[in-house]
């Protein structure tokens, strides 16, 4: 990851693409059908389990009291709240743990047979 104030996440579900350029259509036809619109369809099934596995690590940050919010790598919450039908679109603040969440975030997505894009390199996310 670069150094940055925010970084961003998109995970997917759908056959996992060819290329990185592949990954960046799907992700951008993905973001806009439910991010930038107004879509307001619930999270999948493998989508809100993959929210869960990263909470069990990290806990929400609408559950944490003030003194550990700056300790939480999600930039804001509820995480859950980033997530539509089979896309979920987040981002981590800059601190301590956002690297080990990033790699728990993305083999977490692996884990359940999702796509994890990393919009920063406009990659798959490794």
């Amino acid at each position: 990851m670069e150094a940055a104030s925010e970084y961003d996440l998109a995970v997917w579900e759908g056959p996992y693409p060819t290329s990185d350029a592949e990954a960046g259509q799907t992700f951008e036809m993905l973001y806009e059908r439910y991010t930038a619109g107004d879509d307001s369809t619930a999270p999948t099934e493998r989508i809100a389990a993959y929210v869960s596995a990263l909470l069990a690590r990290y806990p929400d940050l609408t559950e944490l009291d003030d003194d550990s919010v700056d300790d939480s790598p999600w930039a804001d919450g509820p995480l859950i709240g980033n997530a539509r039908g089979p896309f979920i679109y987040f981002s981590f603040v800059a601190n301590d743990a956002a690297s080990e969440a990033w790699e728990l975030a993305v083999s977490t997505a692996r884990d359940h047979g999702l796509i994890a894009f990393d919009p920063q390199t406009e990659a798959l996310a490794k």
